[in-house]
């Protein structure tokens, strides 16, 4: 048996530790002139991909770990990071700015990714932070017509190679992925000599089009101050002065 292809794709959004603003016009979240990084939950993929290389838990080792995105050209910067996190070489579809591509276009360009290099794992994030939309994976499953397992927290192996176990976050007990690595100057200076492959979505037979059309985006009203009731009496007098019961 072979050892891994691992394919971990990876998204350019607006900087976690920034508040997300809708723009003017309401039609989207503001990006212009803000801080970019990667999306935080595809760096756990990026870690726990090159984790699995490191600890050697495939019987067979990790043949290549394959970094993929598909967005502007400034999408590339978070390609290097993930090359200087561990991965191998990276694959870009580019777009133009400011053109998004839905869950579907996605999980289709990945598919084509998948079926040309040959990929036998696919690590996602469980969503990205911009639209929170956590559909792509379930939609590339569904492609590939192989099984997924989601909100993973441990990824093991069989010892021989042909079963994979994954314990995933439930309510009652939640455990982190993993802590992802900063990436350490001299793999930084090694990642700009990595490969990224540039691509379009029609080198790949993709079609992107956008199938839905979003008609407005407005932030969520003020939260209205809370108050203090004395006891138990002043409570329910409270909730039925505001019609909860």
């Amino acid at each position: 048996m072979s050892g891994l292809r691992i394919l971990v794709p990876v998204k350019r959004v607006v900087d976690y530790a920034l508040k997300p603003r809708v723009n003017k016009a309401q039609t989207a979240v503001e990006t212009a002139g803000l801080k970019h990084s990667m999306n935080p939950f595809d760096e756990l993929s990026i870690e726990e991909s090159v984790r699995i290389r490191e600890k050697k838990r495939y019987p067979n080792g990790v043949d290549d770990i394959v970094a993929f995105t598909a967005g502007p050209a400034k999408s590339a910067d978070i390609l290097r990071t993930a090359m200087a996190m561990g991965a191998d070489r990276s694959i870009h579809v580019e777009v133009k700015e400011g053109e998004d591509i839905e869950p579907l276009g996605v999980a289709k360009l990945l598919k084509a990714v998948v079926d040309k290099e040959k990929i036998n794992m696919v690590f996602l994030g469980k969503q990205s932070i911009d639209d929170d939309a956590g559909q792509t994976g379930q939609m590339l499953a569904g492609l590939l017509g192989w099984p997924q397992a989601t909100q993973a927290c441990r990824v093991s192996f069989d010892a021989d190679g042909k079963g994979v176990t994954v314990e995933k976050e439930v309510d009652g007990g939640r455990r982190l992925l993993n802590e992802p690595r900063f990436a350490s100057l001299p793999n930084i200076m090694k990642a700009k000599k990595k490969k990224i492959d540039k691509m379009s979505a029609s080198d790949l037979g993709v079609d992107i089009a956008k199938r839905l059309k979003t008609v407005r985006v407005i932030e969520p009203p003020p939260r209205k101050g809370g108050g203090k009731v004395e006891d138990v009496d002043g409570m329910i007098s409270k909730l039925k002065e505001l019609g909860a019961i």
